[in-house]
């Protein structure tokens, strides 16, 4: 049982990791859907030139390692005069890459809304940018809330790749402590489970607001 007792003492010092862990999380997740928010319209809406620019974001970033996005991001822009902190350089290159990932997601959402929408914001009016924001993205939105939740959790699990350049989160914290106290197995148990738990409230929170804001007839496929 000491092991469990020795877990338990360094609980305090592993949540001052996860509150940055967080902090990049959900500072990286809100920056990728605002991409997200411009770049889904871009690929259904916009002219083929601006659509193309969208998509080639999306597949390059969705192509290439989150690692050596962030790498490049911190050790490869000050080649070009432009130098980052590296929790600076964590959430841009995290939110970045979120965004492509946020924005398929959005894109798909948006699909699923019946065209009759679109024709109903149209007759009323509306200009295409009018009912993509008023009509559509609202909708798309509480369609996507499960596939952005998840999205979610897996930013703050990516989130520990900032470890790599010295973002003391919660992985850097449990290399610490590993380096302090040479007890590598309780340690990394101890950040393994903290992980769990908040991925696990996270998953829990995706029911509720699913539950909470589902579009009226989705459940039961009626559009």
């Amino acid at each position: 049982m000491e092991w469990a007792f020795f877990i338990i003492s360094i609980i305090p010092d592993l949540i001052k990791g996860l509150l940055t862990t967080l902090e990049i999380s959900v500072t990286s997740f809100i920056m990728g859907l605002a991409l997200a928010v411009m770049l889904a319209p871009a690929r259904i809406f916009a002219p083929r030139p601006i659509s193309l620019i969208a998509r080639g974001y999306i597949e390059l970033l969705r192509g290439t390692p989150l690692l050596v996005q962030l790498l490049l991001i911190y050790f490869g822009l000050p080649s070009v005069g432009i130098k980052l902190d590296a929790y600076t350089a964590c959430i841009l290159a995290i939110g970045l890459n979120s965004a492509a990932y946020q924005a398929e997601i959005l894109r798909g959402a948006m699909k699923s809304i019946p065209e009759t929408q679109f024709l109903a914001a149209e007759s009323l009016g509306m200009s295409t940018a009018q009912a993509y924001r008023y009509v559509v993205l609202p909708q798309a939105l509480r369609v996507a809330i499960p596939a952005l939740v998840n999205e979610f959790v897996t930013l703050i699990k990516e989130s520990s790749l900032a470890s790599v350049i010295g973002v003391v989160e919660l992985t850097r914290r449990g290399e610490y402590l590993v380096a302090y106290t040479f007890r590598a197995l309780e340690v990394y148990v101890a950040v393994a489970l903290i992980y769990f738990v908040v991925c696990a409230l996270a998953s829990q929170a995706t029911r509720i607001l699913e539950k909470k804001l589902m579009i009226p007839g989705y459940e039961r496929g009626v559009t």
